[in-house]
């Protein structure tokens, strides 16, 4: 990925933040037929020195987990709030009309070597875990129990889960680092005009590195 310097973000609690954010990664694998690419959630335990590993699981009916050899390199990326920046937002546009349009978002690539694992009281945690994850907060939670249980053993049958072992993360966070301040608050201010959220804006428009 092409990261020029004032769009790279290398801080690890904020790149591992944004991953576990965004849980939803695009998986990308390279195999005999060509290049694949999955859609999958993902649980990370990325360390704060770097490193670290992800977890997953795909369908048994996914070819993928055949065709890649043991510890293939396959790339996972998250991605944020993503946005079409105008020029008509920048004040510098009056001044001397010198801006093209851009497109502002948010990325995580996160590198690493694949091993699916096909153990039945590993895929159980995993699920669990991704299920008690993402139904908290919700008033009324499912739970795994909540399924009967013959139901359940033969949906975790149908399912092989995978462990990435991470040996890159790289963040690019394009946000209008490279505009002026009032361009920036021109942005902002258009972004939140046309209904995004608060969290929407601090994505597209991250905080100026000192």
């Amino acid at each position: 990925m092409y990261v020029p310097e004032y769009f790279r973000e290398t801080r690890i609690d904020v790149l591992r933040a944004f991953v576990e954010r965004h849980p939803l990664a695009t998986l990308v694998a390279m195999t005999a037929q060509g290049l694949t690419a999955n859609h999958v959630p993902l649980r990370s335990q990325l360390l704060a020195e770097g490193g670290g590993i992800l977890h997953g699981h795909i369908a048994r009916a996914n070819s993928l987990w055949r065709e890649l050899k043991p510890e293939s390199e396959v790339l996972a990326i998250f991605t944020g709030a993503e946005g079409y920046v105008s020029p008509n937002w920048y004040p510098s546009k009056r001044e001397q009309g010198r801006v093209v349009p851009t497109w502002n978002y948010a990325t995580v690539h996160v590198k690493g070597s694949i091993t699916f694992i096909e153990d039945a009281s590993w895929l159980r945690e995993l699920v669990g875990w991704l299920t008690e994850e993402h139904e908290q907060g919700r008033p009324d939670r499912w739970h795994v129990s909540d399924a009967p249980g013959d139901y359940i053993e033969a949906m975790l049958r149908a399912i092989v889960g995978f462990e990435i072992r991470v040996s890159s993360i790289v963040g690019k966070f394009k946000g209008s680092q490279n505009r002026s301040a009032a361009d920036r608050a021109g942005v902002d201010a258009a972004l939140r005009v046309a209904g995004r959220s608060s969290a929407e804006v601090t994505e597209l428009l991250p905080e100026l590195k000192s």
